[in-house]
């Protein structure tokens, strides 16, 4: 294991639009699942050998000094860059110890992770909302096993995720899928979503978020052609995005507004939440804190 220096870890957030965060923790760089879609791999993040997980030096102890001294409390957000439950984490256990400093100062924590590897965790959750909220969110963008090996080689399988999305709904944990990203030509289908959404209910998920496409910038797009060409031989997908989207970043499904109907129409029937501020306020909500009058 490669250690690089670092400052700090626990940064703020330039808003908390975003699943409700105020602030963002990469304990790793670079990641290893090999997702062929990974925006994490685009030249503006300079992250160099991305497929080679790295740890920061001295984590632990610049994490406890982040969270000392921050004037607010709120909701740590790890996962954005690099998912922290990549296979290392197994030994090295630093998100493990990272949870735990956020149960002890007093903060919330939002996960997001593809690893079936966070059930180990769930014990430290369970502490952490004693006193503040947490959210879980599960990448399952197909509930094809044979698909995700492809696109997601070495990710826990969506198999195994729907199961830990079951064991934390079990212990009371807020917890839900990210839909994203929806690949189009090769994921963009009525079937597909329906049978994510049908697996959520089942797994009693709290809500799935979704986007109906990818986005591709710098490098990023280079490799993914490159995975496209490789794993779908006798498809000429590659030619198929050039023509529709050029070098565009956002490339949303053709199939994605009746894409969302179809979602929509599901999440409601199943009564799952969907919309960002459902499901912040969903997590959120017992622990709103309303200052009673005195002359109450």
């Amino acid at each position: 294991m490669e250690y690089i220096p670092a400052k700090t870890i626990v940064t703020k957030t330039k808003g908390s639009q975003w699943f409700g965060i105020d602030y963002n923790m990469n304990i790793y760089k670079g990641c290893c699942h090999g997702c062929i879609y990974c925006d994490s791999r685009s030249d503006c993040y300079r992250i160099d050998h991305f497929d080679s997980v790295r740890v920061k030096e001295d984590a632990l102890r610049i994490i406890r000094d982040d969270l000392r001294r921050k004037v607010k409390t709120g909701i740590v957000g790890t996962g954005a860059m690099s998912d922290p439950y990549n296979p290392f984490e197994q030994k090295f256990e630093l998100t493990r110890h990272a949870l735990e400093l956020i149960d002890a100062y007093g903060f919330g924590a939002a996960v997001a992770t593809k690893s079936a590897l966070l059930k180990r965790d769930i014990d430290i959750l369970k502490g952490i909302m004693e006193h503040s909220p947490v959210l879980c969110k599960v990448t399952v963008t197909t509930t094809d096993d044979n698909l995700a090996k492809k696109i997601e080689p070495h990710a826990s399988s969506p198999s195994e995720r729907l199961a830990l999305i079951e064991a934390l709904r079990k212990n009371g944990i807020f917890t839900g899928i990210l839909l994203m990203p929806v690949l189009p030509f090769l994921e963009d289908n009525e079937e597909n979503i329906l049978s994510i959404v049908k697996a959520a209910k089942e797994a009693g998920a709290n809500f799935i978020y979704p986007a109906f496409g990818v986005t591709l910038r710098n490098n990023q797009r280079e490799w993914y052609f490159d995975r496209l060409k490789e794993l779908f031989p006798q498809q000429d997908l590659v030619s198929e995005y050039i023509r529709r989207y050029g070098n565009s970043y956002e490339c949303t499904s053709p199939e994605a507004r009746k894409l969302w109907q179809v979602f929509s129409r599901e999440c409601e029937r199943y009564e799952i939440r969907y919309r960002m501020k459902d499901i912040i306020h969903g997590y959120k909500k017992n622990y709103e804190v309303t200052q009673l009058s005195l002359f109450d």
